[in-house]
């Protein structure tokens, strides 16, 4: 029996937001392994080396198409993907981990305002209800259940690129939908060059400042997980899922990242398991529920 398109989602979406959550802890990982911007690129040059070779014939295929559309496909893996990473791992110098959890959160937001405000996409109160729910859970997960963190929040110029940050993937992500109807894996491979194009002058600004640190033997290990799980898995299933469910319902999702962070942290880096972690998670989920329900109530 055919899979549900909406369970297909769903799935494709777990994955995608598992994928992220490793990435978390990979760059945990990643610390004294290999700098950062080195990271992004190597990342890129392995995801663009795979998908050349899974896609060549389709790439092949695709080209007259996807020739007329280079630009735009070029600056959606720019923006949306390096350009996000980016900015995340230069606010980290200029504002705390809580700022950043709680701000990440806000993609969902900005995705259902951009497809408001460019589609004019209908959104109803339970889809509103449904992101609160599930932002409530993504802040109770950030500040470890401790209310008292939360009340002590100042925030920091650094969560202003945060912002924008955010801003960028939820325009990939909106993007996504109107991109040309190609094999997806052909349409990601533009996408992975544009990342890796922009990727580049972020790492020579790195060697410029003196804080380039070629991979140690960890460090390589860590550019093949980064390469399989968040830059190729998670991007092709959000593509996919994006195809299916379109970009306003695929965006709470992404309230699962600092979930399955934590859930990640606790299993292979030994964090504890506490009783907070199973209220955010309900929440989100919860969240996500109402959401969709509201959705599929207004079909």
């Amino acid at each position: 029996m055919p899979i549900p398109n909406n369970i297909r989602a769903y799935l494709l979406l777990g994955v995608t937001t598992l994928s992220f959550g490793m990435n978390a802890n990979f760059s945990k990982l990643a610390v004294d392994e290999i700098s950062p911007m080195l990271l992004v690129t190597l990342r890129w040059i392995a995801t663009l080396l795979l998908v050349l070779l899974l896609a060549r014939s389709r790439l092949v295929k695709d080209w007259p198409v996807l020739r007329r559309h280079w630009p735009f496909l070029l600056a959606m893996g720019m923006l949306g993907l390096t350009a996000f990473n980016g900015l995340f791992y230069v606010a980290a110098y200029t504002t705390s981990a809580l700022n950043i959890g709680i701000i990440q959160g806000s993609i969902p937001v900005f995705v259902l305002l951009g497809t408001y405000m460019l589609y004019r996409t209908r959104v109803r109160s339970l889809q509103v209800v449904g992101i609160a729910v599930a932002l409530i859970g993504v802040a109770i997960v950030t500040i470890n259940g401790d209310i008292d963190r939360l009340l002590g929040l100042t925030f920091q110029h650094g969560d202003i690129l945060m912002v924008i940050a955010c801003i960028l993937y939820a325009g990939y992500s909106i993007g996504i939908h109107k991109c040309p109807d190609t094999d997806r894996l052909s349409l990601f491979t533009m996408f992975a060059i544009g990342a890796l194009v922009a990727s580049i002058p972020l790492t020579i600004g790195e060697t410029l400042l003196g804080n380039l640190q070629w991979p140690t033997t960890r460090g390589w290990i860590i550019v093949m997980l980064v390469t399989l799980f968040p830059s190729f898995l998670a991007q092709i299933c959000f593509i996919k899922a994006v195809d299916i469910i379109g970009a306003s319902r695929a965006g709470i999702f992404f309230n699962l990242v600092p979930i399955f962070a934590a859930i990640i942290a606790v299993l292979f880096l030994g964090e504890r398991f506490v009783q907070y972690h199973a209220i955010a998670l309900a929440l989100v989920l919860g969240g996500i529920g109402i959401s969709e329900w509201g959705k599929r109530h207004e079909l």
